[in-house]
This record gives C-alpha cells, structure tokens and sequence, in this order.
C-alpha cells in the first residue's frame, strides 16, 4: 500500500511518458530495491478479516462510471486493497455500494 498511489498516478500517463514520469518510475524502482527484503508480519490475538468499501459520486463524468474503492485488513493491517472506475455502470448509489461491496466480498471469501 505505500506504494499505491504514486504507481497509480504514473500509470495514468503510460502511453505518453515525459521526463518526469521516468523519474518518478525510478524513484519507485529505487524504493523497492531498498525495501525488497521487507515483510509483513502478522501476529496477537486479533487476526480477524474486515472490510471497508466506499465509492464517489463524481467518477468519470464522460463515461457514468464511479470511482470505487475497498480495503481487507487482517488483524489490523491491509492485505488486499484497489481503487479504480467501476466495470459497469450504475444508476443510483445504493447499486453502486452493492457493485463495490460484492467485489468485496468475493475477495474475502478467496482469502478466508
């Protein structure tokens, strides 16, 4: 997750790369072959699984798709997370909670 953000904004500009979009791609390269023998480690009581989902109401204006997002922790800590424009499109906010919490769902019930 430390990462995430600045691969996602990079990512955004990948069939047109400027200079300052290679640096930051090494910046991010760099950060990764300084923390590559890093890990997570999980311990305690507390190793249930949650989730946390939620999606906008602005999204992508031209296409009607919302921006939804979701997290699963495991006693604590993320494990799993994504943030991006829906596969399909929605017409009201409950049915766009139900979209993004069922993707949700199937994520936990593969990790459990």
């Amino acid at each position: 997750p430390d990462i995430a953000h600045e691969v996602g904004v990079v990512s955004i500009f990948m069939a047109n790369l400027g200079k300052e979009h290679w640096k930051a791609i090494q910046l991010i390269l760099r950060y990764l072959r300084g923390t590559s023998s890093m890990q997570l480690c999980y311990g305690g009581l507390d190793i249930s699984l949650c989730g946390y989902v939620n999606s906008d109401m602005d999204g992508d204006l031209d296409g009607m798709r919302k921006t939804t997002g979701y997290i699963l922790t495991v006693g604590g800590m993320i494990v799993s997370w994504i943030l991006r424009l829906q596969k399909v499109v929605t017409f009201s906010t409950t049915e766009e909670e139900y979209v993004v919490a069922t993707e949700a769902s199937k994520e936990m019930i593969w990790m459990s």
